[in-house]
């Protein structure tokens, strides 16, 4: 009877870690399908966006579904100039692609609202690296009268609606006669809170007996920042470099506070919001979708070949409260 036993012991306990095996395997399966089909829900709007900016402009608004392209590229009208009726352009889930709201797009100024993003852009990330990442290091590591209060009046900051800065920024850039100007939309938005809390927040899981190493060979704070601490800070940089791009590339309300009385100075997002008249009574679906889909490419692109040191410097953020 106890031979029995013995042997047949490790034979049911084989079938539970069979069974075992089976259930997560299967657990795992689900979990993925879920994942999969989260993701196609997710990357809809941006397909149908990208679909409707090769569509003629009634396959937009009758046809917006269609997904497939059905042939190569033509025109949206006759030989005579007559629009081509929606059953020439649509049918079903496809659509005879054209080059209409790429071309319509580039009827405006929209040469100068992309060379005005990317100005914007590209000089303020540069501001918010420089000075959140000093501001950071000095809440870090240096110990000053006042350091703590500063830390929790930029915490405050942080804690305030961005619209509810709207109009002082206003009044202050109409005081100082910087409204309409590169220097004014810049030097307003060259430094913010959020990233002085990031760069704080990586500075401090950095591990002081390096910074003491390099003091003790005479290394001043400004060499240990600049040669050692930031070199390593990589990972933050790369997080503030890719919020503060992509912040600014998609900033509407300044710009229309700031730059709004200068069709020169408007940033992409305002002058998309421009293409449809007061009232939205003058918008034509495929050429601000091919606006929008120029103006979605380059944050989409900066996130793809950044993602791992972004994630990186998310997590390393997080070390230290």
């Amino acid at each position: 009877m106890s031979e029995a036993t013995s042997l047949s012991t490790p034979v049911g306990q084989a079938g539970n870690l069979s069974r075992n095996h089976l259930l997560r395997r299967l657990l795992s399966a689900v979990a993925i399908m879920i994942l999969v089909i989260f993701a196609l829900i997710e990357t809809v709007p941006f397909v149908l966006t990208i679909a409707n900016s090769f569509k003629c402009l009634p396959a937009t608004r009758q046809a917006s579904e269609a997904f497939i392209p059905s042939s190569s590229f033509g025109d949206c009208t006759t030989d005579q100039g007559i629009p081509l009726s929606i059953d020439e352009v649509a049918n079903g889930l496809t659509f005879q692609p054209t080059l209409e709201g790429y071309e319509g797009i580039l009827e405006f100024e929209f040469e100068r609202w992309f060379f005005n993003s990317i100005v914007y852009s590209v000089a303020i990330t540069a501001l918010r690296v420089m000075l959140d990442s000093l501001a950071g290091y000095a809440l870090a590591r240096m110990d000053f009268p006042g350091r703590r209060i500063m830390f929790f009046i930029i915490l405050g900051t942080m804690m305030i609606p961005g619209i509810v800065l709207l109009i002082p920024r206003f009044l202050i850039l109409k005081e100082m006669g910087l409204l309409n100007t590169y220097q004014g939309f810049i030097f307003s938005l060259g430094a913010d809170a959020f990233g002085v809390f990031l760069m704080k927040q990586f500075f401090e899981a950095i591990p002081e007996e390096i910074e003491q190493a390099a003091m003790v060979d005479g290394a001043n704070r400004f060499t240990i920042f600049f040669r050692i601490v930031l070199p390593m800070a990589t990972p933050a940089l790369t997080a503030l470099v890719i919020f503060s791009f992509q912040g600014t590339w998609n900033n509407f309300m300044d710009a229309l506070i700031i730059v709004n009385g200068d069709s020169s100075l408007w940033n992409l997002p305002l002058g998309l919001a421009n293409l449809r008249g007061p009232f939205g009574d003058t918008l034509e679906w495929n050429i601000f979708l091919a606006g929008a889909v120029f103006t979605t490419l380059p944050i989409a692109l900066l996130f793809f070949f950044f993602q791992r040191l972004f994630i990186e410097g998310i997590s390393y953020s997080g070390l230290k409260g």
